[in-house]
């Protein structure tokens, strides 16, 4: 396998029958990120080669040939006029030629052709043609044979931001194919619907004594923005058919009629939008970028913004294209984490502004991890999370508040189904049945599900129709609970309601945290003066704020952690200091701080369990640093087990810095804590300490893989 990226490089992997990577080779030629690759086996009179171009945005293609196990650069390609590749399509007319044609193509509307000889084994590819009447740069490029008979010829697929396919014909031979003649069905399809008629140009290519032409074929219409790729593929009786993915989130397979050869769209998959400007430039979706053929053609999938693959099957017995589950996942950092109270569900926000409910399915004895709802789609970068309760959560993001969001009945039946759990929650029929979001907003608003639609008045006094257009649309029966939502189910159908919006910070939220009893929330937002570097507290029965706020740092706080009893809250922060506050009341006030904690930024903090006789339990904490330093911190107490003061018991050295910290909430067999540490190069560690010293017993690197 090569792969190609951001960092410039390529990489040739070998693959294990274990499905194990092993790089073999890292090669740094191109200075800019590579776009595009595209493979060719060769058959030439030596044992058969593979050769490989690679496109890069330093405005070059370069080709490679693998032999031994390694890539050797034979060419170096400037494009002339200058641009970008996006994408590469190799071909050879036959397994008996020695002739090799590259089509390129990227932010210009032209496709290039470069041809070659492997006579000598060694091919040199040389500018031949260019092929004009996109509008737009061109995005995806794919050759096929026509036919598998011998001398058959090439077809090459170009699709482009213009919304428009062309197919060109590679002949071999020095006389022309066929055309259509001018009244055809096919010319008035593909060139009276064009706003600039396509050119009959045949294009010349004559390669090592072998003459070949190049001739517009069609144009395909239909897709309604800009087309990401074009693949090839062969269907049963060896009919051709071309998939297409476009920005209009739709994918579309095209086939040739057998009659009149007119290329035809047979299949249309994907979503119709029903937000106007859900396109390239502010949709939310996306579109799709990029679609693929099974070796077989009876199943395609893409990939899109929301990342998430979507997959269609052919259900040979009525023919038809049906939704199949596939691979959803955040597309950006994930930034927060939280269970659910009941540890029922995994809840998780991202820079990619969705939170996103993660949970088991089980079936036949199996069970698996599976993304079951989206309950937030957002228009800022969501920060933190945290639940409330069985059915409620809280979250932050780049705005000033933080949204409370209760789980519909939908999502709650869907949940009990699928997880097979044997109790519902308790407040089953309170719940509302589905959210929506509306036109322009934030906001996810409740859906109510009404059987008998009354009439409404309008602000003119007369009888309005209640919309159930929505209504309907949210509670759509589209959560099967046979199996885990779709990708089109989860956008759409599996919101939850915002309930509570909470104000008072001046700033973006940094971090937030839920007293393990629901009633208290915690908020920090970020802050580069005492004035916002606040606590601020609110309790959920009023959902109003505890003043005055916590004051401790004078930078942004980066985590609040509530102990397990809710009797102490603990803080850190940038000003490399963490502090600690005691419940007193409905709110709390300050015990201790340590402005010196750490020599660096202070990232994460975690309390471990606390358990004893009576008040007198243990109390401890470990925070995570900037300085590559975990450190243990332990509760001195009073006659009466009040907590006094933290001292310092363990520092923990690593090699790099501490980014995550976090205590298993019970105590091993043998009493002893256990602490995991996650650093910045993606390593866990696992730290058993002593209950009494807290003095590191054993470490435990957890396996990469």
């Amino acid at each position: 396998m090569v792969t190609g990226g951001d960092d410039q490089t390529l990489k040739l992997w070998t693959i294990s029958q274990a499905l194990s990577y092993e790089c073999l080779q890292t090669l740094h030629e191109h200075n800019a990120p590579i776009n595009c690759l595209a493979v060719l086996k060769t058959w030439s009179q030596e044992p058969l080669t593979i050769l490989l171009a690679s496109g890069a945005a330093d405005a070059t293609i370069r080709i490679w040939k693998l032999a031994a196990r390694q890539l050797h650069l034979l060419q170096t390609i400037q494009t002339s006029p200058k641009y970008f590749p996006l994408d590469l399509a190799f071909a050879s007319p036959g397994q008996e030629s020695n002739t090799f044609i590259l089509a390129a193509a990227g932010t210009r509307n032209t496709v290039q052709m470069f041809a070659a000889t492997c006579g000598d084994g060694v091919p040199y590819f040389e500018h031949q043609a260019t092929l004009s009447g996109h509008e737009g740069w061109v995005r995806s490029l794919d050759f096929t044979l026509e036919t598998n008979d011998t001398g058959s010829d090439l077809l090459l697929a170009s699709a482009s931001q213009d919304k428009y396919i062309r197919i060109w014909r590679v002949h071999q031979g020095k006389q022309l194919p066929v055309l259509p003649t001018a009244g055809s069905a096919e010319m008035s399809s593909s060139v009276y619907l064009s706003s600039k008629s396509p050119s009959n140009k045949a294009h010349r290519l004559k390669v090592g004594g072998e003459n070949f032409s190049i001739t517009f074929e069609a144009l395909l219409l239909g897709h309604e923005d800009w087309i990401y790729s074009a693949k090839w593929s062969t269907l049963s009786a060896g009919k051709l058919a071309l998939l297409s993915t476009s920005a209009d989130n739709s994918l579309a397979i095209w086939e040739p009629e057998l009659s009149s050869g007119i290329w035809v769209s047979t299949v249309r998959l994907g979503d119709i939008s029903r937000e106007k400007g859900a396109t390239t430039a502010t949709g939310s979706i996306g579109g799709f970028w990029t679609g693929l053929w099974r070796a077989d053609g009876k199943s395609v999938v893409c990939l899109g913004r929301t990342g998430s693959w979507r997959r269609w099957d052919l259900d040979e017995s009525d023919e038809q294209w049906k939704p199949a589950f596939a691979v959803t996942g955040h597309t950006k950092s994930v930034t927060g984490i939280s269970w659910s109270k009941k540890g029922d569900y995994l809840l998780s926000t991202s820079s990619d502004q969705t939170t996103r409910l993660h949970a088991t399915w089980s079936r036949n004895g199996t069970t698996t991890w599976h993304e079951m709802s989206r309950p937030q789609i957002h228009g800022y970068d969501l920060n933190c999370i945290d639940a409330l309760g069985a059915s409620q959560f809280v979250s932050g993001a780049d705005e000033k508040l933080m949204r409370v969001f209760n789980q519909p009945k939908t999502v709650a039946k869907l949940l009990l189904s699928l997880s097979e759990r044997e109790t519902s929650p308790e407040n089953l029929e309170q719940l509302p049945d589905a959210a929506d979001i509306p036109a322009l907003g934030l906001s996810n608003k409740v859906v109510d599900q009404r059987p008998d639609p009354e009439p409404q008045l309008n602000g003119g006094g007369r009888e309005q129709p209640f919309d159930a257009a929505s209504a309907s649309t949210a509670l759509k029966p589209a959560l099967d609970t046979s199996h885990p939502p779709f990708e089109d189910a989860l956008s759409r159908y599996t919101l939850w309601p915002e309930t509570e919006k909470l104000y008072g910070h001046g700033y973006e939220i940094s971090c937030l945290a839920a007293s393990h009893d629901g009633s208290v929330v915690a908020s920090a937002c970020k802050a580069s003066s005492t004035n916002h570097a606040v606590i601020r507290l609110f309790e959920t029965a009023r959902w109003t704020e505890l003043k005055p706020p916590l004051t401790a740092h004078s930078l942004t706080a980066t985590r609040l952690r509530f102990s397990p009893d809710d009797r102490l809250l603990l803080s850190v922060g940038r000003d490399r200091q963490w502090a600690v506050f005691e419940r007193d009341g409905e709110g709390y006030k300050a015990l201790q701080a340590n402005p010196k904690g750490h020599s660096r930024m202070i990232l994460d903090a975690a309390w471990a369990p606390c358990d004893g006789d009576g008040r007198k339990k243990k109390r401890v904490f470990a925070t995570a640093g900037r300085d590559k330093q975990v450190k243990v911190w332990g509760g001195e107490q009073d006659a009466e087990g009040k907590v006094t003061s933290f001292g310092l018991a363990t520092t923990i050295s690593g090699d790099l810095p501490a980014t995550a910290v976090d205590f298993l909430p019970v105590r091993s067999g043998d009493g002893q804590f256990v602490l995991a540490v996650g650093n910045e190069g993606g390593s866990i560690f696992l730290y058993r300490l002593d209950a009494r010293d807290l003095k590191v017993v054993t470490t435990t690197r957890l396996d990469d893989e």
